[in-house]
This record gives C-alpha cells, structure tokens and sequence, in this order.
C-alpha cells in the first residue's frame, strides 16, 4: 500500500507540476499577444503619421491656394466677359438689320409639300 500511495502523490505532484507549467505557459502567451498589440500599435502610428505627412505634402502640391484659384478664376470669367461685350458691340448692328429685314420683307410662298385642294362635286 506504501508503494501505491507513493505512486498516487508522484502523480500528484506530477500534476501540479503540469499545472504550474501550463500557466506559465498561459501568462508567457498572454504577455507575448500583449507585447503585439502595443507593437502593433506603434506601427499603426507611425503609418499614420506617415500617411498624413504624405497627404499635406500631396494637398501642398497640387491644391494650391483657394484665394490665388478664385482670384485667377474671377479674372478669367471678366476676361470672357470684355471678349462677349466687344463682340455684342460689334455685330449689334448687323444682327438688328437682319432682323427687320426677315420681318418687314417678307415673300409669301406656297409650301412645296401643299397640295391644291380638289373642288368639292
């Protein structure tokens, strides 16, 4: 009986053992995914301030000054403006006589498409 109750608190112990082992394996583990995360965060910030430097620099480029945009938009929308007028001016004439001349000259035609009408029997 001596030997089997030895046997028992061999195992026993040899269980407690494992038990031990398999949480520090457990601790070393759940250390290991909390050392990723953090890691794994700092390269996140670090993306992520790269990414913004890159899109300043990229909106730097080619965004360019909305006051300089609107400025250079407004002085081409009064260049355009000058060029419609200067032309208005010019053909103003000729466009009011063309529109008297189709009004009071007018030259009725019959339609090439009308047919004469057959006397009713």
């Amino acid at each position: 009986m001596a030997q089997s109750n030895q046997g028992i608190q061999t195992l026993l112990e040899a269980e407690k053992e494992a038990s031990k082992v398999v949480a520090k394996s457990r601790q070393y583990r759940t250390q290991r995914l909390k050392d990723a995360r953090t890691e794994a965060q700092k390269e996140i910030e670090a993306l992520k301030a790269q990414k913004n430097k890159e899109f300043v620099e990229f909106e730097k480029q080619y965004g360019g000054n909305t006051d300089e945009t609107v400025t250079k938009a407004n002085a081409e929308t009064e260049e355009q403006l000058k060029e419609v007028n200067t032309l208005y001016q010019k053909n103003k004439q000729q466009v009011i006589e063309k529109l008297l001349s189709g009004i009071v000259n007018v030259q009725p035609q019959i339609h090439p498409n009308a047919k004469k009408a057959k006397p009713a029997a």
